[in-house]
């Protein structure tokens, strides 16, 4: 979340920054200044009356010391508390109200990503590989004639948007999944962890998922508890609320998890195959850095990422977002698309991004400076890859048609063998 100093002493900042996402979310502003004024003004009100209410107790002491009469001022004393309980309640109702509406403003974009209004605004900054020709067949196709998965039978047990993996499917997933793994730990520096699908509301806040997603995610025991739907949930949380010292940043952390998503597109939104689910597994990477440190981890994250699709030979391009593609608590994002001839199109298959400290303010994440002093935490994200995406880019690129699936060379030894079919 935004810093409330800021939005204090430049509201016009933070709205002309706003406004290159979009026009309608300026009024944000000034509906929390509005509700932060009144809060003040409240609580200066209660600490007036606490001040006069302690003078007039100090008085009423005094006076029966003396043996004198206390009745008129200990009645206005009884009348001050009332009333300071009531202001109180008020301001607690106009607290949580800010905070609320603090939650829901956005991040504010990087000065220097491109101004727009939507994706066809994005800029690609590179490409890598040729994409080939569209193919005839897709990874559909290509999925039930090598029996590597089910989505009839999938559909049977849990409904539309899940696919079961078969046989050399299912290898396959995991293969992928232990050369993601193995890549970033062992070439790319980042600390392997194993983390908890369920989460608290309060850690899904923390990385901003809520309050504005609520509707996407699995929740839980009245909403207590979510499915993650990232592990960036997880990992960027797991020094929520603590301290760190400045020697031990940068912090690298990844993890494969499932992920689940209760939105899986509308009719003809990728919702054929298994491009758009609403169970899948990703490898995911986070970062967490000093502020000098952000701008290079965010390149250094993004070659991490481009590194999986040089290595398997996937055509690719890299996007930067317009502020009006941006995600709510990102500054700065790295889309890479990996061209997947079957579908004729370039699909998602990372999203690498910078968050400044709006991640860290929501879960008071900081670090102690050489000075001893405390600041906000840096930190950044973006997928190492999902699998479902990388799966069908891997099948429609490198199957011959109508015949084998020839696996680039680094997932021979994680597969057992060089094909299938």
């Amino acid at each position: 979340m935004l810093p409330i100093p800021l939005l204090r002493d430049d509201p016009h900042f933070v709205k002309t920054q706003l406004a290159r996402r979009s026009p309608s979310l300026v009024p944000m502003v000034d509906a929390l200044l509005t509700c932060d004024q009144k809060r003040r003004e409240t609580e200066t009100r209660v600490q007036q009356l606490r001040s006069e209410r302690n003078r007039l107790s100090k008085e009423i002491g005094i006076l029966k010391s003396r043996k004198q009469e206390t009745v008129a001022l200990e009645e206005e004393v009884k009348s001050f508390a009332a009333t300071m309980e009531e202001l109180q309640a008020s301001s607690n109702i106009l607290a949580e109200e800010q905070q609320k509406l603090l939650l829901q403003i956005p991040n504010l974009p990087h000065e220097t990503i491109p101004t727009g209004e939507n994706p066809s605004q994005n800029v690609v900054i590179r490409e890598w590989g040729t994409p080939a020709p569209k193919n005839s067949e897709d990874h559909i196709a290509i999925g039930e004639r090598l029996g590597l998965f089910d989505l009839d039978r999938a559909t049977k047990l849990s409904g539309s948007g899940y696919v079961c993996f078969t046989g050399d499917g299912a290898r396959l997933e995991r293969a992928l999944i232990n050369f993601l793994l193995d890549l970033h730990t062992k070439t790319h520096g980042y600390t392997e962890m194993g983390m908890p699908l369920l989460v608290r509301r309060e850690v899904m806040v923390g990385t901003g998922q809520l309050p504005k997603f609520e509707e996407e995610m699995y929740g839980f025991d009245e909403g207590t508890q979510f499915l993650t739907p990232t592990a960036e949930v997880s990992l960027t949380n797991f020094y929520r609320e603590e301290i760190l010292s400045q020697q031990e940043l940068p912090l690298k952390l990844t993890a494969c998890t499932p992920c689940f998503r209760r939105e899986s597109g509308g009719a003809g939104r990728d919702t054929r195959g298994i491009i758009r689910m609403h169970q899948f597994h990703k490898v995911e990477l986070v970062k967490i850095c000093l502020p000098d440190q952000a701008d290079r981890e965010l390149e250094s994250l993004t070659n991490d990422a481009e590194r999986v699709l040089q290595l398997l030979e996937l055509p690719y391009h890299v996007l930067e977002l317009c502020t009006g593609d941006l995600g709510a608590n990102a500054m700065r994002t790295y889309d890479l698309e990996v061209w997947a001839p079957g579908q004729g199109a370039f699909l998602e298959v990372s999203s690498c991004s910078q968050f400044g400290d709006y991640q860290a303010r929501r879960m008071n994440l900081r670090y102690k400076d050489a000075l001893g002093k405390n600041h906000y935490c840096h930190t950044l994200n973006g997928s190492g890859t999902a699998l479902p995406r990388l799966y069908v880019a891997l099948l429609e690129t490198h199957t011959q048609p109508g015949g084998a699936l020839l696996l680039p060379k680094p997932l021979h030894s994680y597969f057992g063998a060089a094909s299938i079919g």
